[in-house]
C-alpha cells in the first residue's frame, strides 16, 4: 500500500457503534477508503504520507441534509420588508432565483462549499432553483462540487409557479441529472427528485414527480408544512393536510425528504413513522422566518429518522447543532432536553441517509468507510471517552476552527489552507457579478 496516507498523533473519535475514543491514534487510508484506524505508531510504517494531527481531535467529516446554494447571492442584498413567510419567499427567494443565470448558479455554489470545506462538512444534501436558467443547472453545481472535491446530492425544484413549461422544464432537469448519475461510479454525487412545497405543486405536477421518482428509484427533496400556509393550501384545496396528500401520490418513503415538517398533527407523524420518510429539521431557518419549531423529540419518539440540515443559513453543521439543542432548550424551558437528539440527528441520522444515498459507508471512522475525515483544533481539556465524545464535540470541538478535511481521500484543507479552490479568485470573480444579478433582482 505505498499510495496510503495517515493522519496521525491525535485523539480519534470513531463514532458510529463502535464509538471509540484512540489517544495518540490515526486514520490511515488508500484512495477513497479507510483501511485502518489505530494507534498512530502501529499505523505510521504502513504510509507513504503522514499528516500530523498534533494532538488534535480528528472525526468523520460532517455531512448536511438540506441545503440551498443559491441563497449565497442574499447576503446583503435589500429587499421589502415581509410581514409572514409566504412574503419572504415573494420578496425574496422567489425573485432571488430568477435573477439566477447559470454562471451565478456555479459560483453561488462555491461560497458555501468553500465554507463546507472549511468548518468541516463533507456532504452535502443541496436543492437548488433557477427558473430562468433550469436547463444544465445542476451539472453546473455539479461543476462546483467537482472543482472543490465534496460530496453532494442535487435536485432541482419542480414547482407550478412557473407555469407548466416551468414545470416541465424542472421535471427535465431532474431527469436529465438521474440519468447522468447512474454513470457515477465513485460516489461523490447522487439525484432525489426536487420538489418546492405542496402548497405549489398541483397534482398532475406531483404525480409526474412520484413517476420520476420510481422509475430511477430515488426520493423526494420536498420542503413540507415549513408554515401553516402550506397546511391552509393543502386543507382548501384538497381538503387534505399535506403529509397525507403526499402519502396519497406515494410521494412518501424511505429515500424521500420531508424538509421542515413543523406544522405536522398526529395522523400525520404516524404516517411519517409508518413509510420511514425522514424529516430534516433546519432550526435557524425556521427561527429566522418566524415559522415556529418542529417537534423534533416527538418525532425521534415515534420512531421517525429526523436528520439536520441548514436551509442555506449556513455550511457549518457544528454551529446548526448548536442552535438545535438551544432553541430546543428555550422553546421547552428545560436545560435537560434534547442533547442526545440533537447528536443523533447530526452524527447518526445524517450519517445513516447520506449512506443509502451514496452507497458508501459515511460519519464514521472504520476500516471500509469512506475517507472523510477532519482535524479539528481541539486538544481535549478534560476526559474524552465513548460516554462524553458528543459533549466534546458540541461543547469543545464546535467551538474550535477545523484544520483539515478530506473527503474521498482528498486533501481538500491542511492545516487551515483551503487546497482545492482559489478563493480569493473566486470571491473577486462572484464580486463582480452579483451587481447585475441583484439588478435583475430589483427589476422583478
Amino acid at each position: 500500500m505505498n499510495d496510503t496516507i495517515l493522519v496521525g498523533n491525535g485523539t480519534v473519535f470513531t463514532l458510529g457503534r463502535d464509538n471509540r475514543v484512540i489517544e495518540n491514534g490515526g486514520v490511515l487510508w488508500s484512495g477513497g477508503t479507510i483501511q485502518e484506524v489505530g494507534p498512530t505508531e502501529a499505523l505510521r510504517p504502513k504510509a507513504k504520507e503522514f499528516l500530523d494531527a498534533r494532538g488534535r481531535l480528528i472525526m468523520p467529516g460532517l455531512i448536511c441534509a438540506h441545503h440551498h446554494f443559491y441563497s449565497t447571492y442574499a447576503c446583503g442584498l435589500g429587499f421589502a420588508t415581509p410581514t409572514n413567510f409566504v412574503e419572504v419567499l415573494e420578496k425574496l427567494w422567489w425573485k432571488l432565483d430568477r435573477a439566477l443565470d447559470l454562471d451565478d448558479v456555479y459560483y453561488s455554489a462555491l461560497i458555501p462549499i468553500a465554507r463546507a470545506i472549511t468548518s468541516g462538512t463533507t456532504t452535502i444534501l443541496d436543492h437548488h432553483a433557477s427558473p430562468n436558467a433550469i436547463r444544465g443547472s445542476l451539472p453546473r453545481i455539479a461543476d462546483a462540487v467537482g472543482d472543490a472535491g465534496i460530496r453532494a446530492s442535487l435536485c432541482y425544484e419542480v414547482t407550478d409557479r412557473n407555469g407548466p413549461e416551468g414545470a416541465k422544464a424542472g421535471l427535465d432537469e431532474n431527469a436529465a441529472w438521474l440519468e447522468a448519475t447512474r454513470s457515477h461510479t465513485h460516489g461523490l454525487l447522487h439525484g432525489l427528485v426536487g420538489v418546492h412545497a405542496p402548497m405549489t405543486v398541483g397534482p398532475e405536477t406531483l404525480k409526474a414527480c412520484v413517476a420520476l421518482m420510481r422509475k430511477y428509484d430515488t426520493g423526494l427533496h420536498i420542503h413540507v408544512a415549513e408554515s401553516h400556509f402550506d397546511q391552509d393550501d393543502s386543507l382548501a384545496k384538497y381538503q387534505k393536510r399535506c403529509i397525507e396528500r403526499l402519502h396519497e401520490a406515494g410521494a412518501l418513503g424511505s429515500k424521500t425528504l420531508a424538509v421542515h415538517c413543523i406544522h405536522m398533527e398526529d395522523r400525520e407523524l404516524d404516517l411519517l413513522a409508518q413509510t420511514h420518510t425522514t424529516v430534516v429539521h433546519n432550526p435557524q431557518s425556521n427561527m429566522n422566518n418566524a415559522v415556529g419549531a418542529a417537534k423534533v423529540g416527538t418525532m425521534l419518539g415515534r420512531g421517525i429518522r429526523v436528520c439536520l440540515g441548514t436551509d442555506g443559513m449556513t455550511s457549518n453543521m457544528f454551529e446548526e447543532a448548536r442552535a438545535a439543542l438551544f432553541s430546543r432548550h428555550h422553546m421547552s424551558n428545560d436545560p435537560a432536553a434534547g442533547f442526545m437528539d440533537t447528536a443523533k440527528m447530526l452524527f447518526e441520522n445524517n450519517a445513516t441517509t447520506a449512506s443509502a444515498y451514496f452507497g458508501k459507508t459515511l460519519g464514521v471512522l472504520e476500516k471500509g468507510a469512506a475517507a472523510d475525515l477532519i482535524v479539528v483544533d481541539h486538544l481535549p481539556f478534560t476526559p474524552a471517552t465513548p460516554d462524553n465524545v458528543y459533549g466534546h464535540l458540541l461543547f469543545g470541538a464546535a467551538a474550535e476552527r477545523v484544520l483539515t478535511t478530506v473527503c474521498d481521500g482528498k486533501v481538500l484543507m491542511r492545516d487551515g489552507k483551503l487546497l482545492s479552490l482559489d478563493m480569493e479568485q473566486i470571491t473577486q470573480k462572484i464580486a463582480a457579478r452579483t451587481p447585475a444579478a441583484w439588478k435583475r433582482f430589483q427589476t422583478l
